[in-house]
C-alpha cells in the first residue's frame, strides 16, 4: 500500500465510522461538539500499538491525551505541563494515568545505551549514537538513559532487563508527576472544580493486549 493510499484509507474509514455512529446515536456528534468532560488524562507512549481509546474500549470524550516517546513526564516540559493544567484545572479530570508498554522502543534504546561500553551517566549522554548529542531525541531520552544506568541491569540480557526498565520508568514518571505544582496544589489546596485527583501507573502488555495496574496510585489521602 502506497503512502497516499494509506492516507486515503484513513479518510475513507473515518467517513464510514462517522456514518455508523451517527446512525446508531444521532445526537452523539452535535452533543460532543458542545464540550468535553473527560474523566481521565492519559500520559502514554507515542507508539502506534497503544491507542488509548481502542485498548480501553472508550468513547470520544472519555480520555484527554498526551503522548510522547517512552511515556515520560519531564518537569520542564511545557507541553506536558500545559496539558496537565488544562486537564485538572479546566476540564475537571479526576484520574491521571502514566502508561508504559512492553517492547518499548524508547526504553530499549536507553537500555542499549546504558549497556554500551564507556557509558557515563555523569558525562555527555548520547542514547542514539548516530545522532548528535543535541538532537531532540537524544535530549528527550537522556533522563531515561540515566535512570537505566542506576538500575543494575547493565550486564543483564536485554530481554530480561527491558520489562524492569519499562516498569521503573513508569514509577519515575509517576513521581515526577506527583511533584508537579498542578498535582501538589490539587492535593493541598483543592482544584477549581472541586474534584479529587488520583495519579496511577500502568503497563500495557502488547503480547496480551492487557493493562496492568502497578499498584502505585497516589491521591489526596496518600500525599507525602
Amino acid at each position: 500500500m502506497s503512502a497516499q493510499s494509506a492516507v486515503e484509507q484513513l479518510l475513507s474509514s473515518n467517513a464510514q465510522w462517522a456514518k455508523v455512529v451517527a446512525q446508531a446515536e444521532p445526537g452523539f456528534f452535535p452533543e460532543s461538539a458542545k464540550g468535553q468532560t473527560p474523566h481521565t488524562l492519559w500520559i502514554g507512549c507515542a507508539d502506534s500499538r497503544v491507542p488509548e481509546s481502542v485498548i480501553t474500549g472508550s468513547r470520544p470524550g472519555d480520555i484527554f491525551v498526551h503522548r510522547n516517546i517512552a511515556n515520560q513526564f519531564h518537569p520542564d516540559d511545557d507541553s506536558a505541563l500545559a496539558v496537565l493544567e488544562y486537564a485538572v484545572n479546566f476540564l475537571g479530570v479526576k484520574h491521571v494515568v502514566i502508561v508504559g508498554h512492553s517492547e518499548c522502543g524508547g526504553a530499549a534504546a536507553c537500555l542499549a545505551a546504558a549497556q554500551s561500553e564507556g557509558f557515563n551517566p555523569d558525562g555527555p549522554v548520547i542514547t542514539i549514537p548516530n545522532l548528535p548529542k543535541e538532537a531532540p531525541l537524544n535530549r528527550w531520552l537522556e533522563p531515561l538513559s540515566k535512570l537505566v544506568s542506576s538500575l543494575g541491569v547493565t550486564t543483564a540480557p536485554p530481554k530480561e532487563a527491558l520489562p524492569l526498565v519499562v516498569t521503573e520508568n513508569v514509577k519515575l514518571q509517576v513521581e515526577n508527576l506527583c511533584k508537579s505544582q498542578v498535582i501538589v496544589n490539587a492535593w493541598t489546596k483543592g482544584t477549581p472544580k472541586g474534584q479529587d485527583v488520583y495519579v496511577h501507573g500502568w503497563v500495557h502488555d502488547l503480547a496480551t493486549g492487557c493493562l496492568k495496574d502497578l499498584g502505585i496510585t497516589r491521591g489526596p489521602n496518600k500525599y507525602a
